[in-house]
């Protein structure tokens, strides 16, 4: 890995947090022209469980110490690694994101050590042609398409009633955690990349997130029993609704859409301007259309990349 003149590299450090966030946020103002992710999402990665940000993390400074770049790679499942990166866009065409991502391959190699082969994905938004050509050259594809939908809120927001049978409340006790995460696996088993896990690791990973608020996730009893689920958390001026799901025999009752208005109106309640969600673009159950419906808009996009890696030394 070769850097410009005058450009060095280093782990990041817990006080770097607000500058990583701050070339994050530069380059969504550059593609998307607003922030969607921010320094909430950068807190939230850094805290999750198994990262590691001295080996799993490299910044890229210039000779002032001005982070440039950014990029981490983490193993996602036995045989995933899953990467992210930015370079602010006063800093590009220099040759810092070539090198961030010659860092991935090798972090990959190394945590997937002892496998027979494994999968390097890269996140970029869908608009950076520069980052595609980038890892189109390192034998890379696009995989997944995704999308940033938002709504805005001008003020208190009317959820409506929920469907006849259907009963959409907080979550009143810890003793509902587990049906919130047995909705969530199911709904979602058949979604692409979705991995199960069990319910005391989710809950860990769920704790672990600065943002987590379960004053703020909702559940749906049809007929008493538990139906669908919608966990989010809220940051700055915004509220993000991180899942949702109906079980597929509640489907078609407009579960779904009784626990998005009702969000919208949690969140306007706590003040919230906007609500934003992640979705695939190419979701099979009509998430895409459900959130159309209910007034949200896609406000950026992003795509997965990704290639084999044969591991020589595999077993």
């Amino acid at each position: 890995m070769t850097l410009p003149a005058g450009y060095r590299l280093r782990a990041p450090a817990p006080g770097d947090l607000d500058a990583v966030a701050d070339a994050l946020i530069a380059t969504e103002l550059n593609e998307a022209g607003q922030v969607v992710l921010g320094l909430d999402f950068v807190r939230d990665e850094w805290s999750r469980v198994g990262f590691d940000l001295a080996n799993d993390a490299w910044v890229v400074v210039d000779g002032a110490g001005t982070i440039a770049g950014y990029v981490q790679a983490m193993r996602e499942e036995p045989a995933v690694v899953e990467c992210w990166g930015v370079v602010r866009p006063e800093y590009r065409g220099r040759g810092i994101g070539s090198s961030l991502v010659g860092l991935t391959e090798e972090r990959a190699t190394h945590l997937l050590a002892g496998l027979p082969s494994g999968r390097l994905r890269h996140a970029i938004g869908a608009g950076d042609r520069a980052a595609a050509a980038m890892l189109q050259a390192r034998g890379l594809r696009a995989v997944r398409h995704f999308w940033h939908m938002q709504i805005d809120l001008t003020g208190p927001f009317e959820p409506g009633p929920a469907p006849e049978g259907v009963e959409i409340t907080g979550i009143e006790s810890p003793g509902d955690l587990p049906a919130v995460h047995g909705i969530i696996e199911e709904a979602f088993a058949d979604h692409w990349g979705h991995r199960a896990e069990p319910f005391g690791q989710w809950m860990e990973e769920q704790e672990a997130s600065p943002s987590h608020d379960p004053t703020l996730w909702l559940l749906a009893r049809a007929e008493g029993r538990p139906a669908g689920v919608l966990t989010g958390h809220a940051g700055g001026d915004h509220g993000w609704v991180d899942y949702l799901g109906v079980l597929p025999a509640c489907r078609g009752r407009g579960v779904g859409m009784a626990l998005l208005r009702r969000s919208f109106a949690t969140f306007a309640d706590r003040g919230a301007r906007r609500v934003i969600l992640n979705v695939d673009a190419e979701n099979s159950t009509g998430a895409t259309a459900l959130y159309e419906h209910a007034g949200m808009r896609v406000i950026s996009r992003w795509d997965l990349w990704e290639r084999l890696l044969d591991n020589p030394h595999g077993g």
